[in-house]
């Protein structure tokens, strides 16, 4: 037997602001709680609000402030998270949670949260597919990563510069090549060491006088031969070579002011994050930054009802199991509010174990299988056929090993290759497996999607976008 607990003596932030009630149509249907973003602050508010039979709506987000399941989905091994003593990868970490969340009754969404309304309640949020109602909300929307804004960087953006070394390190674009990363944190390091695994040998510009990443981790670093540290190095700009290719890095001595090239074919970035706060920074208190307000580390916005969680508010720890535990206590917190104002509607889950079935590891399509009725394949034999035999549009999906934002597109694109599946064929490639296909189509990141038809590319979707953007561009060549 479980057995809970409810205090009902919710603590008020006293800086909270009690917005109006507005008057609701009696068949509005108005939510207890909705979370906004995901990440392990999102996912275990939706577990513990799930858990205490609230029912919680989650709009994960899926493009803006990044991809479904936050920063995890962008880093590879994480070996400080509790439970798992030989460590595990951030999108498989970020998987287990949502799927933890989902088996208590969450109700998640794979989409961006548009417009938020907090100045009456019940509140209303509205994505790119709906709107919602509740009496509370949650917000975690984290962080994205920081640009240096040199002057060509958008010249060279997703040409040789990137902020995800797990997303695009093995890109045909940096294998074999000279790389660097620029910071000095945990971000940094970790990138750095991923991209031994691709690069010829990888640069850390760390712009301080020491590095800021945990001790493992400098140890880590500095034990590589693969890799060599500049200490006190900024980067003022990026060059290119006479074919347009990213060639190398204008540096300078912070302390000296002395000025150096260093020839390199891609750059990445691990300097930091700001807060997803814009939505609703004008109907919260933020601070000069955008990170929200809380009452004395705890998760009380300043709007009663309104609940902070994770990075949009943690200024100082920014950790995996910090963000983890302020989602705990955002969905306690809002519990409480819940009941204390006698707005809560329980809602009772039954749970229904699914039965555990083995898959089999995902293949390419073999010449032996190959089939020109079906719609989905794996593989350069698959895509080389329906290349030259195929009169139907063909959507290519680029992805590579461990790539979160690979993971979070797969399902969307997935149900879209439901909807026209009579009309398209989809073939996954691996530029791991198929390093010379990748390089032939000119990927330079993952995720990327290309359409052909009748032996053309048609167009080009880099990263995860709205799903209307890829049924607009099978509508108007299939």
């Amino acid at each position: 037997m479980v057995v809970r607990a409810i205090r009902t003596d919710a603590r008020k932030n006293p800086r909270s602001k009690r917005v109006a009630a507005a008057s609701v149509d009696a068949s509005t249907t108005v939510e207890n709680v909705v979370i906004i973003g995901s990440g392990p602050a999102g996912y275990t508010a939706a577990i513990y609000a799930a858990r205490a039979n609230l029912k919680p709506v989650v709009f994960e987000g899926y493009q803006a402030g990044g991809v479904r399941g936050g920063q995890l989905m962008t880093t590879t091994e994480v070996e400080n998270f509790p439970g798992f003593p030989e460590g595990i990868t951030g999108p498989d970490l970020m998987d287990r949670m949502r799927q933890q969340a989902e088996r208590w009754g969450s109700e998640l969404h794979t989409e961006d949260v548009e417009y938020v309304d907090l100045t009456q309640r019940p509140f209303t949020v509205r994505s790119s597919d709906r709107e919602v109602k509740a009496n509370a909300i949650i917000l975690a929307t984290g962080a994205t990563a920081v640009r240096l804004n040199i002057p060509n960087e958008h010249t060279f953006w997703s040409r040789g510069i990137s902020a995800c070394a797990i997303c695009d390190g093995a890109s045909p674009l940096f294998k074999g090549q000279e790389l660097a990363v620029v910071g000095g944190g945990d971000t940094a390091t970790e990138e750095a060491i991923y991209l031994t695994k691709y690069g010829k040998h990888v640069h850390l510009l760390v712009r301080g006088e020491k590095m800021r990443a945990s001790k493992a981790m400098q140890n880590r670093v500095l034990e590589n031969k693969n890799i060599t540290v500049h200490f006190n190095t900024q980067v003022e700009d990026v060059y290119g070579d006479e074919k347009g290719r990213m060639a190398g890095v204008h540096l300078f001595d912070s302390q000296t002011n002395e000025k150096r090239d260093l020839e390199i074919n891609g750059l990445f970035y691990g300097i930091g994050h700001k807060p997803n706060s814009s939505i609703f920074a004008d109907q919260v208190e933020t601070d000069s930054k955008g990170y929200v307000l809380v009452d004395n580390g705890g998760p009380e916005t300043s709007v009663e009802g309104v609940f902070s969680a994770g990075d949009l508010h943690d200024t100082e720890w920014r950790q995996a199991v910090t963000a983890a535990g302020s989602g705990c206590q955002a969905a306690i917190a809002c519990e409480r509010y819940l009941t204390g104002e006698d707005l809560v509607q329980e809602y009772v889950h039954k749970y229904v174990e699914k039965p555990k079935t083995a898959e089999a590891a995902p293949h390419n399509t073999t010449k032996e299988e190959f089939d020109s009725n079906a719609v989905r394949f794996r593989g350069q034999y698959a895509l080389r056929k329906l290349y030259h035999e195929s009169d139907k549009l063909i959507s290519v999906l680029y992805t590579s090993p461990g790539c979160g934002p690979c993971r979070s597109l797969k399902p969307i694109l997935s149900k879209i290759v439901d909807e026209y599946g009579e009309q398209i064929k989809f073939v996954e490639i691996n530029v791991d497996e198929d390093p010379d296909i990748a390089e032939a189509a000119g990927v330079m990141g993952t995720p990327c999607v290309q359409f052909f038809k009748n032996k053309k590319r048609v167009h080009v979707i880099n990263g995860v976008k709205m799903k209307s953007e890829y049924r607009k561009v099978i509508e108007t060549n299939a």
